[in-house]
């Protein structure tokens, strides 16, 4: 049949997430770093991802596709709520602030830590990120691409001024996050000290992905 569905201009899209985040349909995935529409049956056709995208990267457009299944969505969003259904969520902070630029780099409460550093979209794309994540160890996040900064100078302080054992990232698939792990490598090397190093990818359906 023919009806309105969104169409993604991969060259304008950055991989950010934001569109998958506002669709509530699960139609939209992030693949190798670009949007894209996994179902046409997931779609719609309403355009709430529209305005949820910053480069203007997504249109409707009239075409050949599949009719929206209702129930076909309802029965994933069932099964997804299953899955996270009986777990009370509890938090593990043990460390205030959490803001990297907030966070002084001669707090001695980082010494001795093992030190979850979070791209902030990651707490909320991970359902179980405290208890996987968060628990045992102190915790700092931030988002290179939305304080515009480069974190690793302040990182670099941290490091030095504190016997950090071990360092897990937590950072989304998206390019943006990218400049965090580079942020800590940086900071690592120039700290000059050897520390453990661990980075976990999340997808934007909220999966582990490595």
């Amino acid at each position: 049949m023919i009806r309105r569905i969104i169409q993604i201009d991969e060259e304008k899209c950055t991989g950010c997430g934001l569109c998958a985040n506002a669709c509530h349909e699960g139609a939209i995935g992030i693949i190798d770093g670009k949007a894209k529409l996994l179902r046409d049956d997931y779609c719609d056709g309403l355009g709430d991802c529209l305005p949820a995208c910053p480069e203007d990267a997504i249109s409707f457009i009239e075409r050949e596709a599949l009719p929206y299944d209702e129930a076909a969505v309802k029965a994933k969003m069932a099964e997804k709520a299953k899955q996270s259904s009986g777990v009370k969520a509890v938090s593990h902070i043990s460390n205030w602030p959490v803001q990297i630029n907030l966070v002084h780099p001669s707090m001695p409460l980082y010494n001795g830590a093992d030190l979850l550093i979070a791209a902030d979209c990651t707490a909320y794309a991970y359902g179980n990120f405290h208890e996987d994540f968060v628990k045992g160890r102190k915790m700092l996040i931030g988002c290179p691409e939305l304080d515009g900064v480069n974190y690793a100078e302040r990182l670099t302080e941290l490091f030095k001024n504190n016997d950090i054992k071990s360092i897990l990232l937590t950072r989304m698939e998206v390019p943006c996050c990218g400049g965090m792990e580079y942020a800590i490598n940086t900071a690592i090397a120039n700290s000059g000290k050897e520390i453990p190093f661990e980075v976990v990818t999340i997808s934007v359906e909220g999966e582990i992905l490595k």
